[in-house]
């Protein structure tokens, strides 16, 4: 009894645990990877954030996008045998307009204005429509970009593009933009009125407008084929007269495309149709 009250008790085994060295390395190690995946993140957002940031009246490097040798001719025919035939790529047209300086107005309608503007060394036209307008705008240039509508007496569309204008109480407003040929002799209108033409340019005048309107109205049927096009506002100060004496279809903001397979025609919803007399 005696020894076994004296002999020693066994001492309760020591538990398996961390020390404190790795307790702290278990710590540390994640938290400081966690913060380096963070940074890391940030840098990469930055970077791709400053790459793509840009200001919206400064425009892209047009000589990455095309040749600097090119001009207005090359670029259209460009668009008439690029194999859609439905106008240049939305970048290449933004480039475009965003290069362009106005030089003078030379039209007002209902729409807005016409400028004449300096791309490249060239002249071209610049309708400006306001913004309320924007249906208008998006009408002609979905018009002006159908596949296979590039003809020689039809105005040589070149681009369409919006653009924010920053006014000085820091406000802004947008102005649309439908680039095209710039023709110097302006409406067959105005020329009329300016000129007295003989029986021969009487003569070319009209074959080349329904020339023109003839191809509005024919349908090309193909894999892309070209739908059959009213333009419904006809008139002669929608005719532009080019330097040769002929004529180009212009302003095809009211026109209307048919559906040969649905024997539907694509009615704008502003209803518009013609001018008032």
């Amino acid at each position: 009894m005696l020894f076994l009250m004296c002999a020693p008790s066994e001492r309760p085994s020591k538990e398996p645990g961390w020390s404190r060295l790795q307790l702290t390395v278990v710590i540390l190690v994640p938290f400081c990877l966690l913060c380096v995946g963070i940074l890391l993140g940030v840098c990469i957002v930055q970077g791709h954030h400053c790459a793509w940031k840009q200001d919206p009246e400064e425009p892209p490097d047009d000589q990455m996008l095309m040749s600097p040798d090119k001009c207005l001719k090359d670029l259209i025919y460009d668009m008439s045998t690029s194999g859609s035939g439905s106008g240049l790529p939305l970048l290449v047209q933004r480039t475009i307009a965003r290069t362009i300086v106005l030089q003078e107005t030379i039209g007002k309608g209902r729409f807005g204005e016409v400028w004449r503007g300096k791309w490249r060394g060239e002249d071209v036209a610049v309708k400006i429509f306001s913004s309320r307008d924007e249906r208008s705008w998006f009408r002609e240039a979905e018009i002006y970009q159908t596949i296979m509508l590039r003809h020689e007496n039809i105005l040589g569309f070149i681009a369409a593009d919006n653009k924010g204008i920053r006014l000085t109480n820091n406000g802004s407003w947008t102005q649309l933009w439908l680039v095209s040929e710039y023709h110097e002799h302006g409406s067959l209108y105005d020329y009329l009125n300016r000129y007295t033409v003989s029986m021969e340019g009487m003569v070319i005048l009209a074959l080349s407008v329904a020339s023109g309107l003839a191809h509005l109205h024919m349908e090309i049927i193909g894999t892309q084929g070209k739908p059959a096009i009213a333009h419904r506002d006809l008139k002669s100060k929608n005719v532009l007269v080019r330097r040769n004496g002929t004529a180009v279809i212009a302003d095809l903001g009211l026109a209307v495309k048919h559906d040969s397979s649905t024997n539907t025609i694509d009615i704008p919803s502003n209803h518009r149709v013609g001018t008032k007399r």
